[in-house]
């Protein structure tokens, strides 16, 4: 193990590494349809009779990931780590407090989301879509399922009259709904079936883009395991790039390609489905895949119990925001903020020991 002096001094050096990815962003940025860069979410928090502003809530603070043209990335992490603000800020549901989202229209053309006026936005609302947690709070109740599928192809003026009807019809099909219910209302649904509305919903205009916002959660799991399916089959047959959003790391091994780990609102580790859950390199990652359990019964884990509490995103700790619940910590974690540099390749990792500590995994 290292001492606190040769920690520093190797994370001097990785600094090359994160000037590698860099470098293969202007390298090969034609690959990826999205790449956020520092990525900022800061809610001010306002107190006393003339609402002063008294410090901020770090949603997100500093995250850096790229996605390639269909790829699903998973981003997952506890509750309140940041992963909805970051797919709503990537959309701009949420003005970003600073960074940037650079995005790869369908005519080749890169721009900036954080930087681009409502008018451009509303453009680019086309091909950047979003699947909401909720799909009961996320319909209106009193419009029915023609309306609701049918609404974005008005806004954009897309269709209308009978054409609007058979458009309906056909997404209706698509995601394996009868399109004879389309008079129908959100409430006389399953949460399933809601969940499907709102997936055709978001396919009505053609979208490259997905930010599935745990799609989900709120399903029972024999639902869960129709509604993953699918979005798998949805993918590969539209060529569709997900954003994936989840806090259940077994969901996000069958759907994902790759996943990002984010603890207080930054990205700790970034890898390939497999390789992160079989090696994973940060002290998080392994609690969080301690906690899936093996498909073979004969495999048994250690679950490992992080102590304390989740920090609060209003009060990050200095240096690693993991370092007081860290069995690995040394004084160097409290006192220098760790980046994100590729320790292998296509592996991210942000810890100042991820070289030196042997990690167990699902199968290790």
């Amino acid at each position: 193990m290292l001492d606190d002096m040769e920690a520093g001094r190797l994370h001097q050096a990785r600094g090359a590494v994160q000037f590698k990815w860099d470098r293969y962003d202007e390298m090969t940025g034609e690959d990826y349809i999205l790449e956020v860069k520092n990525l900022k979410q800061h809610f001010p928090i306002y107190r006393g009779f003339f609402q002063r502003v008294v410090g901020y809530t770090k949603a997100v603070d500093g995250v850096n990931f790229f996605l390639r043209e269909q790829e699903v990335l998973g981003l997952v992490g506890e509750s309140g780590c940041g992963k909805t603000t970051t797919g709503r800020s990537i959309l701009r549901l949420y003005d970003p407090t600073g960074g940037e989202i650079w995005y790869r229209r369908a005519n080749g053309n890169r721009v900036n989301v954080a930087a681009v006026s409502k008018r451009e936005m509303k453009e680019l609302r086309r091909e950047m879509r979003m699947i909401f947690q909720d799909p009961f709070s996320s319909l209106n109740p009193r419009l029915t399922v023609k309306d609701l599928i049918g609404e974005p192809l008005v806004i954009h003026r897309e269709a209308r009259g009978k054409q609007l009807e058979e458009r309906v019809a056909d997404l209706m099909r698509s995601v394996g709904l009868d399109p004879n219910y389309m008079s129908r209302y959100p409430h006389e649904f399953s949460g399933g079936q809601r969940q499907r509305i709102g997936l055709a919903r978001t396919l009505a205009l053609s979208p490259r883009l997905i930010i599935a916002d745990e799609p989900v959660s709120a399903l029972d799991v024999s639902i869960q395991a129709q509604v993953l399916n699918l979005l798998r089959k949805l993918k590969e047959d539209l060529g569709l790039t997900l954003l994936f959003i989840a806090h259940d790391l077994s969901v996000v091994e069958h759907v994902c390609d790759r996943i990002a780990v984010m603890y207080v609102g930054k990205i700790v580790e970034l890898a390939e489905s497999e390789e992160l859950l079989r090696h994973p390199m940060h002290p998080y990652t392994e609690a969080l895949v301690s906690a899936v359990p093996p498909a073979d019964p004969d495999i048994r884990l250690k679950r490992i119990i992080l102590e304390g509490d989740v920090p609060s995103p209003a009060n990050p700790p200095s240096g690693c925001v993991f370092h007081p619940r860290c069995r690995y910590a040394k004084d160097v974690c409290s006192q220098e903020e760790p980046t994100l540099v590729e320790v292998e390749p296509e592996h991210f990792v942000s810890c100042h020991f991820a070289d030196e500590l042997s990690l167990v995994g699902i199968g290790g």
